[in-house]
């Protein structure tokens, strides 16, 4: 199977993706990439961020920026970003995972984030790549 420039993206992003909800040993039932650039993901995760005890917690993810940790609003707003996770746009699973609980713990504090693209878009997808294997592979029944 040859895939043409977005579909390599896509399908690296979705690898990607897969890789850091295995890590926080999530389903991956709440989350999803927009494929459509800017490429992104939506990862809902499990637990409340200290002072936000009746907001629901996501990791958001774009091609540009990286990941970073918002808040749910009640009133069907944009959610609130509360941290970013610095500048590597791709960093391993393990370290966003590792992040993400951090931020549970309040041991995370927020980081300014220029507008700035980082990454260039073919660099982006070599750097996932890697990862693109992950998103063929069927999910376990159960798992």
């Amino acid at each position: 199977m040859e895939l043409d420039f977005d579909d390599a993206l896509t399908w690296g992003l979705r690898g990607y993706v897969r890789r850091v909800t295995e890590e926080l040993g999530l389903t991956g039932e709440c989350s999803y990439v927009q494929a459509e650039r800017p490429a992104g993901a939506y990862l809902a995760l499990e637990g409340r961020l200290p002072g936000f005890p009746d907001r629901d917690v996501a990791l958001l993810w774009d091609e540009e920026r990286g990941w970073s940790a918002a808040v749910e609003t009640h009133s069907g707003e944009d959610v609130l970003v509360q941290a970013h996770f610095g500048s590597d746009v791709v960093p391993p699973p393990q370290a966003v995972a590792r992040w993400a609980r951090a931020l549970f713990l309040g041991r995370v504090t927020p980081e300014p984030r220029s507008g700035a693209p980082r990454d260039r878009r073919q660099d982006l997808v070599s750097r996932l790549a890697p990862y693109t294997a992950a998103a063929l592979v069927p999910v376990p029944r159960g798992a």
